[in-house]
């Protein structure tokens, strides 16, 4: 991931203290330079979209004509504590000041170890202030919504939506379908016996180079069968192409779970998902329609959930959405907050108006996310 070519604004650190101890951001103008140190404090984020390898291929694949403006935040002692990663892009008339990996991530804010989660707040507010490219409005999507991120100076809360998990703690199988209902169990239960008696089953991982394509593309037709014409968009054009590459660096990292579920050696149902530092992610799956009353979605999902409980996961996340089907596995939904930061008379225009077209009706919520996105 490199800068664009243009001249860099000049870099003068911010400094913010709290609570006695100072914080120095700078923007950097060698992002190479805090590869290391943005790898280690992704791995111990515990967050996948938090990586240098998801925002590396993010960033040729959406970028665009987009200024890169990665923020580093360190210590008293030089020590890096965060590394907030944006960039500014122009939409019309508006510059937005945007997190590098939108649209695709479903997680995104500053990136800092979980044990300093305490300065991710006071990391993004640097930040904000440090980037020196001018922009008008920052849109501030899908921050964990324990930090107080609408204290920010200027701040305007947009919206806050579902992050299912499940949590495992390091509890066996059979551990954890022992806090599930006696019901739940059964059905969890009995929906693979089935399927085995009904069928050749057979559950199989993505292990090499060789298998990869052909899974991806299982993946994509099984995914466009299930939503039909309408389709999700989650495998466009364009997120295909970066699907490929990011599930091609995945795989050679071991952080790839991509599993497919066959009845009588044919493709049913197939899982998109990851495994990084201690937890397990469900990104995104499909199913082919003729087996809709057979519960293959389910029985695959319940597959990976056990799949990580073997491995020893802390977590299972079901990732962004409230749909029925999680709240069946869910223990807890930590929740992700957007903010809106505007700068200037055209930002405050444009956030005005989001934000009163977000609260016409319920259905508005987040209007400004969707309409921005170009991921």
């Amino acid at each position: 991931m490199t800068p664009r070519t243009q001249a860099d604004p000049p870099c003068e650190p911010a400094t913010l203290i709290r609570g006695g101890e100072p914080l120095q951001a700078a923007v950097v103008t060698d992002v190479a330079s805090v590869r290391r140190e943005w790898s280690t404090l992704a791995m111990r984020s515990d967050n996948i979209f938090a990586t240098w390898e998801w925002a590396d291929v993010w960033w040729r694949h959406f970028g665009g004509a987009g200024r890169l403006c990665v923020v580093v935040c360190r210590d008293a002692t030089g020590t890096v504590q965060a590394v907030v990663p944006l960039y500014v892009a122009s939409l019309g008339p508006l510059r937005l000041l945007r997190f590098v990996g939108h649209g695709l991530s479903d997680q995104l804010g500053p990136i800092c170890a979980v044990q300093d989660r305490h300065l991710a707040a006071d990391a993004l507010e640097l930040a904000v202030s440090t980037v020196q490219e001018r922009w008008d409005l920052f849109l501030g999507e899908r921050m964990p919504a324990s930090e107080h991120w609408a204290a920010m100076p200027g701040a305007h809360y947009v919206q806050r939506e579902a992050t299912p998990v499940v949590r495992l703690d390091g509890r066996t199988w059979e551990g954890w379908l022992a806090t599930r209902s006696a019901n739940a169990r059964q059905q969890m239960r009995r929906y693979e016996r089935k399927l085995a008696r009904e069928h050749e089953l057979r559950l199989r991982l993505c292990s090499s180079d060789a298998e990869l394509p052909r899974d991806l593309e299982i993946l994509f037709a099984l995914h466009d069968a299930r939503w039909g014409d309408d389709g999700s968009g989650a495998f466009s054009d364009a997120r295909r192409r970066f699907h490929r590459e990011w599930a091609s660096v995945a795989l050679a990292r071991g952080w790839l779970r991509l599993w497919t579920l066959e009845l009588d050696g044919r493709p049913a149902a197939v899982f998109y998902g990851f495994r990084f530092g201690e937890s397990d992610y469900y990104y995104q799956a499909g199913r082919d329609p003729a087996h809709n009353t057979s519960s293959v979605g389910f029985v695959l999902l319940l597959h990976t959930i056990r799949d990580a409980a073997d491995a020893g996961r802390r977590e299972y996340r079901l990732l962004r959405g409230d749909e029925t089907y999680k709240g069946r596995f869910a223990d807890d939904d930590p929740g992700l907050d957007t903010i809106l930061v505007p700068a200037g008379v055209r930002g405050r225009l444009a956030a005005r108006a989001a934000l009163a077209t977000s609260q016409l009706r319920p259905e508005f919520r987040g209007a400004l996310g969707q309409l921005l996105s170009r991921a």
